[in-house]
């Protein structure tokens, strides 16, 4: 009699877990009085599907040793990400991270002289910490005010996402591009 009725009970409560499994718990939300809801503060403005916050300027970064330091005195101009050969080859990655700085606010604050520049045949002068060898930035051969930073050396949230991507005509084949929305080019951008 005893283990017919642990039997049951063992029977119930399985049976009481495995509703509990299908419906979802329901739980009464308590009205709150007219005057909380008028106290609460307007959501935040959102950016790129994040909380928007006040960026400050000048915007800072640097290699991964701190030898060499930089800032950005004015809001980036764009952001991208670069599929091509040469960055993946440069990076190591499937693609190159990089923002589009306003002529003339870059500026290099410490460690101008550990800074080291590779100049590809037909492309932008690729700068490098000469000690850690961390990608900074690259530069117009032809316009040193034409500046690209690479985002990964900022040391806070730079307030851009990247917007396009470029040059996929020759991205990886072992990493897909990401289904993001984002308008791709397959060569470089003319506009």
């Amino acid at each position: 009699m005893r283990l017919r009725a642990m039997a049951g009970r063992c029977a119930r409560a399985a049976r009481a877990s495995a509703r509990l499994l299908r419906e979802p718990p329901v739980r009464a939300r308590r009205p709150r009085p007219p005057a909380a809801r008028a106290a609460r503060p307007p959501p935040a403005p959102r950016r790129y599907g994040c909380p928007m916050r006040e960026i400050a300027y000048p915007l800072t970064g640097g290699c991964g040793c701190g030898a060499v330091r930089y800032e950005i005195g004015e809001p980036l101009a764009s952001a991208g990400y670069c599929h091509c050969t040469r960055c993946q080859r440069r990076t190591g990655t499937a693609a190159s991270a990089q923002a589009r700085v306003a002529p003339g606010s870059f500026r290099i604050v410490a460690g101008a002289d550990e800074v080291r520049a590779w100049a590809p045949e037909g492309g932008f002068e690729k700068h490098f910490c000469g000690r850690c060898g961390s990608a900074l930035f690259s530069r117009d051969p032809a316009d040193h005010d034409v500046v690209s930073v690479r985002l990964g050396t900022f040391d806070a949230d730079p307030g851009i996402r990247p917007q396009v991507r470029t040059m996929v005509a020759y991205a990886a084949g072992w990493e897909p591009i990401p289904e993001d929305g984002l308008p791709r080019y397959p060569e470089a951008r003319t506009d």
